[in-house]
Order: structure tokens, then C-alpha cells, then sequence
């Protein structure tokens, strides 16, 4: 059976990785042109598809047959090579919704939802809210009545929900609106999955709302779309496994901690017990200056270093999947935090401090490292996940680090 995802840009998809988890099929990656669809959907070489931007709205019209669902919403998200030669359409996205919503725990029963987007994501959302009796479900977008320039005017809204691509790699960090306009908002879902926490799910972390991102859906709705390729059903247990491997596999791990307490040993260390790029900041900030971080502290000074540094954790934190070791003040620039946070675990690595070397590092020469540790100590609280000593032997550290991961 040739199965595979269907859509204009794909880049990287997780969908194979979930798909290969799901059942024996092959499943590729088709990018196909407006001008191409037509002919592969008619006779290319697939017998299951699911489909993403921007085709969802526009595969109904060459299905011979639609689900309930599909054509309640007017959206395809899945296809199935009908025996006949025909094209069954049905949409598991709404699927994959309504576990979302119960992921959050919230009922949109009798709350006002506000919905940005007018894609096939976004028809789907606003199936399940109606279906599952929202007072109301406003659909936000560039242009029309409800648009991104007036959103105040639901600046009651119990319910938002982000179904179009901002905030997506690489438009790490941006958003459409702040959490701070919608005083009753209750819960926040966000479709993205890459970044594990958009610039709107960070906000809404931080303000104590109820919030999730968009893995779930789409795993859920993947579990879906395989018992419709396959003919068998399969348990829903499966949807939990999938989702905890791949958040691990995606986030990833940042190290923290005073200068020289080992951060380069075990980023390395981790990097090839997990199979991951590992990433120095320190290097990455020489290698953009052309010179060593001394020479840049003697020439430029810390104020310079500090920029620089916090220019090359804005691009590190855009990664996935690597392990980072960052320098020992990156603490000390609040805005360090949002790009290390939204894809990563920061993990807080302790050393005795008459333990830390001061040879090659500018600020511990020039310091007294009990008074230095005492001034960055609730900065590492601050950023960090959990935190780990090591004191011992580094491979201790090493397992006490991957336990805590793989939890």
C-alpha cells in the first residue's frame, strides 16, 4: 500500500515518522504544484493520502464519495483509493480536535470562541466548536469583518484558537495577538507543533492559562487516517506513545550552569548518547566574531559579548532535536529565556564552586565566583526545568540527565 501527505511546500514533515509507527505502508512526501494535482490525484501512484495546505478546501470536488464529516465541513483532509477507481474524502481533523480540546480540559460548551484562520484547519475547528455547542465561533482572518485589526472587539472571548501558520518555524516568536487584550480568556489551542511552544502558548504558560499545542491533533488525527487506509482498527493508547516520542525527539536540550561546570563535557556526551547535533553558544559567538570571547571582552567589552550572544541563542533556539550548551550568563538577559524555552528542555547543571575553573573566562577572572553564584542563582532557578549535579563523574550526571528526559 502507497500512502503519503499531499500538499504544496511540505519541508519537513513529521507525518512519515507518526505514519511509520501506525502500519506497514509506505508513506512519502508529495509536493505537487496546482497545476500537477489534477493529474495526481487521478493516476499517480498512491491508494491513501492526507492532505495539508493548501489543497484541504480544494480535493473535495475529485472525490467521488465524502464522509458525513467532510462534507458537513467542506474540507478533505484524507483520501482513500476507492476499488472502483473512485476517491473517498473524509476529514479526521475534526478527529483530532476534539482530543485536543480534552487534552486542555476545556468544554466549549456555552463559551465564545474566537478561531484565527479560514483554511481547512480552521474549518474543521469550527465544526467540532459548533458541534460541541460554543455560544458563538468568530472566525478571524487578513481581510473581512473579523480581521487581526480589530480583535478588540472580542475582547471577551473565552476560547482562542490558532489555525494559521504564525508562530511556525522559522517564524519563531511571532503572533497575532496578545493574551493581555482577552482578560476572560479560559483556554489557549495552538495547531503549530514546531515550535513545541509558539510565542501564544509561551504567553499563556506564563499567565496561567490552560493551553496545548497542535501534536496531539495531529497525531490523533493521523491514528485516524491509518485505520482508514489499513481497514483495522487501532487503540487509542497508541496516540499517547506516539506523542511522548516525538516531543522528546523534537525539543531540544539546553544546558545551563556557572562558567565550567561541565556544560561542553556532557552537551557532547548527551549529543551521542542521543544521537543529536550538539551546539556550543560560545562557539557559535566566536565563530560570528572572528575572534575568542576574550579578545571580544577586551575590545568590545560584555555589553558587546552579550549582544552577540543573545543574537546566536535567538537562532539555536530555532532548532529542534539538538543539544545546546550555552555560555554561563546567558542567564542574565531575560530575553535568552523565550527562544531557549520554546523548544527546549533547560536543564541546570551544578558544580561545587571551588570546583570551577577561572583560566580562558573573562567574567570568572575578574569575579568573585560565591558572589557571581549568588547573583545568578534564581536566574538559573528561573530558566531552568530541573537541575542536575555534577560533582562526580560526569557519566553520572549523564544518567541522571537521560532518567529525567525520558520520564
Amino acid at each position: 500500500m502507497n500512502c503519503g501527505l499531499l500538499g504544496e511546500k511540505l519541508g519537513h514533515s513529521y507525518s512519515p515518522a507518526i505514519h511509520a509507527r501506525l502500519g506497514d505502508y509506505a508513506y512519502r512526501l508529495y509536493e505537487k504544484t496546482p497545476e500537477e494535482l489534477d493529474a495526481f490525484l487521478r493516476s499517480g501512484p498512491w491508494d491513501g493520502l492526507n492532505v495539508t495546505i493548501p489543497y484541504k478546501k480544494t480535493v473535495p470536488s475529485f472525490c467521488t464519495a465524502l464522509s458525513d464529516t467532510a462534507r458537513r465541513i467542506g474540507s478533505v483532509n484524507t483520501l482513500l483509493r476507492l476499488p472502483g477507481g473512485g476517491i473517498y474524502g473524509d476529514n479526521t481533523d475534526a478527529y483530532g480536535f476534539r482530543l485536543l480540546l480534552r487534552r486542555i480540559g476545556i468544554d466549549p460548551g456555552g463559551r465564545k470562541a474566537l478561531v484565527f484562520g479560514s483554511g481547512g484547519a480552521s474549518a474543521a475547528v469550527c465544526a467540532v466548536l459548533e458541534e460541541l455547542g460554543a455560544e458563538s465561533v468568530t472566525v478571524v482572518s487578513r481581510s473581512g469583518e473579523d480581521n487581526y485589526g480589530n480583535l478588540t472587539r472580542h475582547a471577551d472571548a473565552q476560547l482562542i484558537v490558532n489555525a494559521t501558520p504564525v508562530g511556525m518555524y522559522p517564524r519563531s516568536g511571532e503572533a497575532l495577538c496578545s493574551l493581555a487584550d482577552f482578560p476572560r480568556c479560559e483556554a489557549v489551542a495552538d495547531l503549530i507543533y514546531n515550535p513545541a511552544r509558539t510565542a501564544l502558548l509561551m504567553e499563556a504558560e506564563a499567565r496561567g492559562v490552560p493551553h496545548a499545542n497542535g501534536l496531539s491533533m495531529l497525531v490523533a488525527q493521523a491514528k485516524r487516517s491509518a485505520e482508514l487506509f489499513t481497514g483495522r482498527a487501532i487503540d487509542d493508547g497508541v496516540i499517547d506513545d506516539i506523542e511522548r516520542a516525538l516531543s522528546f525527539e523534537m525539543q531540544n536540550v539546553v544546558l545551563v550552569g556557572m562558567p565550567g561546570c561541565g556544560k561542553s563535557t556532557l552537551a557532547h556526551m548527551l549529543a551521542e548518547a542521543l544521537g543529536r547535533d550538539c551546539l556550543e553558544s560560545d562557539a557559535e559567538v566566536e565563530r560570528a566574531a572572528g575572534k575568542s570571547i576574550p579578545a571580544i571582552f577586551a575590545e568590545d567589552g560584555e555589553e558587546a559579548f552579550r549582544a552577540l550572544e543573545t543574537r546566536v541563542l535567538a537562532a539555536l533556539g530555532k532548532r529542534s532535536g539538538a543539544v545546546i550548551a550555552t555560555g554561563g550568563g546567558c542567564v542574565t538577559r531575560a530575553e535568552n529565556y523565550p527562544p531557549l524555552h520554546r523548544n527546549g528542555v533547560i536543564v541546570w547543571l551544578q558544580r561545587r564552586l571551588d570546583s570551577l575553573p577561572k583560566e580562558g573566562r573573562p567574567i570568572s577572572l575578574g569575579s568573585d565566583l560565591a558572589q557571581l553564584y549568588e547573583q545568578r542563582r534564581p536566574l538559573y532557578e528561573r530558566f531552568a526545568d530541573f537541575a542536575v549535579s555534577n560533582d562526580g563523574a560526569p557519566e553520572d550526571a549523564l544518567r541522571r540527565i537521560l532518567e529525567i528526559l525520558k520520564r
